[in-house]
């Protein structure tokens, strides 16, 4: 995402690539349930997005999205809600029942509340969540 463009703010740099995110995405990938899985978005063979999410299915079908990005050239044309709409259909055959997460960026808050996500208080770490039933 940082080699892409996709993240350029300093403060994201940072985190993305902290030991502190590494080892979040090493713990949820190698529990034997509810395990991170990634996703590419792929159109006339190229990848032009990504999405990494975990379906709690030992609870009550809640899909955490963990991260989801467009590339910026495909973006601004409802790519990304076409996208959302393939990864909405292929985690149901996994079990998904909602969606939530959570994002600090005005446009990101923009975009999902654009495809019927609605606010639903804060993380852990402050973070506004976003959920859609």
């Amino acid at each position: 995402m940082i080699n892409d463009g996709i993240i350029t703010d300093k403060e994201d740099i940072e985190y993305f690539t902290s030991n502190e995110y590494r080892g979040i995405l090493e713990a949820h990938m190698v529990r034997d349930i509810d395990k991170q899985h990634m996703i590419y978005f792929i159109r006339n063979e190229k990848r032009i997005g990504a999405a990494s999410y975990c379906t709690y299915q030992s609870e009550d079908g809640k899909c955490f999205i963990l991260d989801y990005w467009i590339f910026p050239e495909y973006r601004g044309n409802g790519t990304g809600h076409l996208c959302f709409t393939a990864l909405e259909q292929y985690t149901k055959n996994d079990g998904a029942k909602y969606y939530e997460l959570n994002s600090s960026k005005e446009n990101s808050i923009r975009f999902w509340k654009s495809i019927g996500f609605i606010e639903n208080g804060k993380d852990e770490y402050d973070m506004p969540l976003l959920i859609k039933i």
